[in-house]
C-alpha cells in the first residue's frame, strides 16, 4: 500500500490501483453454507453504491455518527468503508439512540428504533437478499442500494485526523486507524497476498482489524468466517487449504 494513505478509504483505493481482480473478502457463514468472494473492485463497487446511499438519498456529512449493530460479516466491511468514504463515523455496537442513524441487522431491529434518524435494515441472508417484508421504522439496504451509483466522490474532502471508527469504547481518526493497521499487519507477518482466516468478532479492535483493516493495509485478502465452530476441526483445515491461508486467528 502506499506510504501516503491516511484514512481507510485510501487504502481501498491503493489497493484498486494496485490489483482490482485480486480477493478481498471471501466470507463465510458456516449455519447457511452462504460463500461470497469479493475482489477488490467488486468490494469498492459495493462501497461506492453505499457511500452514494449515505451522502446522496441520507444527506449524511462528515462528523456524523452512524451506529453499526451488525456482526462481522462482508456486508459490514462495506459499511465500514462506506461510512469513512463519506466522512461519517461508524460506532461498532454504538448507542443508536445518540446516532444520527443506525445500521442493524436481523437481531438488532428493536434496539435500532432509539434512533431517531434514519435507519437502514440488513437481511444478512445469503446473497444479500431483501427482507420479506420491510422492517417497520426501516429502509431495507438490499432495496436501497443498488440503484446508487458505481462511483463515488465525497461533496466534502475527508479529513484524516477526525474521528472514522468507534469500537469497544475506542476512537480512532483516519490518521491513527491507519497506523494501527499497518502495525498490526506487521505483527502478523501479513505482506502482499496473504491470506488471513478469521472468525473474530467485529465489537473490538483486534477483531475488525483481523477482519478487514490489517489484511486490507498489507496488501492482502481476508478469509471472514462466521459460525466457525460449526465447521468443525477437519473441515477447518480443508478450507485453510481451498482457499489458500497463510494466517488463521480464530477464537
Amino acid at each position: 500500500m502506499n506510504a501516503s494513505d491516511r484514512t481507510p478509504a485510501d487504502l481501498l483505493r491503493s489497493a484498486l490501483a494496485a490489483d482490482p481482480a485480486r480477493p478481498l473478502v471471501t466470507f463465510y457463514d458456516d449455519a447457511t453454507g452462504e460463500r461470497v468472494e469479493l475482489s477488490v473492485a467488486t468490494f469498492a463497487n459495493w462501497v461506492a453504491k453505499t457511500a452514494n446511499l449515505l451522502q446522496g438519498e441520507l444527506s449524511a456529512s462528515p462528523g456524523d455518527r452512524l451506529a453499526l449493530l451488525l456482526p462481522a460479516h462482508w456486508q459490514t466491511a462495506v459499511w465500514l468503508l462506506a461510512c469513512a468514504s463519506v466522512g461519517v463515523t461508524a460506532e461498532v455496537g454504538g448507542d443508536p439512540a445518540a446516532a444520527d442513524y443506525v445500521v442493524a441487522g436481523p437481531d438488532a431491529l428493536e434496539a435500532g428504533r432509539a434512533c431517531s434518524g434514519d435507519r437502514i435494515a440488513l437481511s444478512l441472508a445469503p446473497l444479500g437478499r431483501r427482507f420479506a417484508e420491510t422492517p417497520a421504522g426501516y429502509a431495507d439496504y438490499a432495496v436501497e442500494v443498488p440503484g446508487q451509483g458505481d462511483r463515488f466522490a465525497p461533496f466534502v474532502p475527508v479529513d484524516p485526523g477526525a474521528p472514522t471508527l468507534v469500537v469497544d469504547g475506542m476512537e480512532l481518526t483516519g490518521v491513527q486507524l491507519v497506523e494501527r493497521a499497518r502495525t498490526d499487519a506487521a505483527q502478523l507477518g501479513l505482506g502482499p497476498g496473504a491470506r488471513l482466516l478469521t472468525d473474530r468478532s467485529y465489537d473490538t479492535w483486534a477483531g475488525v482489524s483481523a477482519g478487514l483493516y490489517a489484511p486490507l493495509a498489507a496488501g492482502g485478502s481476508v478469509v471472514l468466517c462466521r459460525h466457525l465452530d460449526q465447521l468443525g476441526a477437519e473441515g477447518l483445515a480443508k478450507r485453510v487449504e481451498s482457499e489458500r491461508v497463510t494466517l488463521t486467528l480464530t477464537d
